[in-house]
C-alpha cells in the first residue's frame, strides 16, 4: 500500500519545516511507503526553497509548483492528479489535525468508503482548540446553505483533512471547477453524483490562528461558489467526456 500526503502551501515558511518533520517522523514510525507532495501555491516567501532542502535530502519528499497564486482548491487538485498512492490525503500545512488521526481514515477507506473525511462536528470532545464563536456561527451557517443548495448532509465539510482512493480522486478532481476556498463542498457533491460511498469520521482538531480565511469577504465568496456548483450541474458542467465510439470498417 502506497499512501500519497498532499499539503496545499501558500506563505508557509514559519510553518513548513516542523510539518514536514512531524510527517517524516511519522511515516518512519508507521514504516509507510509513502510520498510527501508540498504543493506551493504561488508563495512569495522561503516555502518553495525550504521544501527543496527536504527534497534534497528525503525522496519521498517532491515540491509541485503551481503557475502562481491559484488557491487551494487548486492546490488540492494539483497534488492529487500528480500523486501516485492507492490512498491520497490532503491535509492543511498548520496539521490543525495531527497526522496521527490518518489511520481512522485509512480504516474507514479499508472498511469499504470510497473517500473518509475528517470531521470537527462528530464529537466536538475532539476539539482541542475550538474554533472562536463567530467562526463556528458562520460554519453552521454554510453547512445549513450546503444542505439546502446541493443536498450534503455532512456535519463539516470544510476540515481540511480528508483521504481518497486513487480510483475515487481519478474520477472527482478531473471534473473539480472551484480553485478557492468552496471547492471541500463541490468534490463531496461530485462523489455524491458518481455513486461514491463518502464516510464522516471524527478526528481531533485544533484551531490555528494562522488561518487566512476571513469570515465575511471568502464567506460571500464561498456562498457565490455554492451556487456555481448547483448552476454547473444544471448546466451540464460536471458531465464526463463522452468516450469515442470506434468506427465501423
Amino acid at each position: 500500500m502506497i499512501y500519497s500526503i498532499i499539503i496545499p502551501a501558500y506563505n508557509e515558511s514559519v510553518r513548513i519545516r516542523p510539518t514536514l518533520h512531524e510527517l517524516l517522523r511519522y511515516i518512519r514510525e508507521q514504516n509507510w511507503d509513502a510520498e510527501i507532495l508540498v504543493v506551493n501555491d504561488g508563495s512569495s516567501d522561503d516555502t518553495a526553497q525550504i521544501v527543496r532542502e527536504y527534497v534534497a535530502v528525503h525522496p519521498q519528499v517532491l515540491l509541485i509548483e503551481n503557475p502562481g497564486n491559484r488557491g487551494k482548491g487548486f492546490s488540492v487538485r494539483n497534488g492529487m492528479l500528480h500523486a501516485r498512492g492507492d490512498i491520497c490525503l490532503f491535509t492543511d500545512a498548520d496539521l490543525s489535525s495531527p497526522i496521527t488521526e490518518a489511520p481512522k481514515l485509512f480504516d474507514a477507506i479499508d472498511g469499504g468508503a470510497d473517500i473518509a473525511i475528517g470531521s470537527r462536528w462528530l464529537r466536538t470532545e475532539l476539539q482541542t482548540g475550538p474554533q472562536p464563536l463567530y467562526r463556528q456561527l458562520f460554519g453552521r451557517i454554510f453547512n445549513l446553505a450546503l444542505r439546502l443548495i446541493l443536498g450534503l448532509r455532512f456535519a463539516d465539510t470544510q476540515c481540511g483533512f480528508k483521504a481518497f482512493r486513487r480510483d475515487a480522486a481519478q474520477r472527482i478532481f478531473p471534473l473539480q471547477k472551484i480553485e478557492r476556498w468552496g471547492f471541500d463542498p463541490e468534490i463531496l457533491f461530485l462523489a455524491s453524483r458518481a455513486g461514491l460511498r463518502v464516510q464522516e469520521v471524527p478526528v481531533l482538531w485544533a484551531h490555528s490562528e494562522g488561518t487566512r480565511l476571513h469570515p465575511l469577504r471568502d464567506g460571500l465568496r464561498m456562498f457565490m461558489e455554492v451556487l456555481r456548483i448547483r448552476w454547473n450541474a444544471m448546466t451540464g458542467e460536471y458531465a464526463l467526456p463522452a468516450v469515442p465510439t470506434p468506427e465501423k470498417r
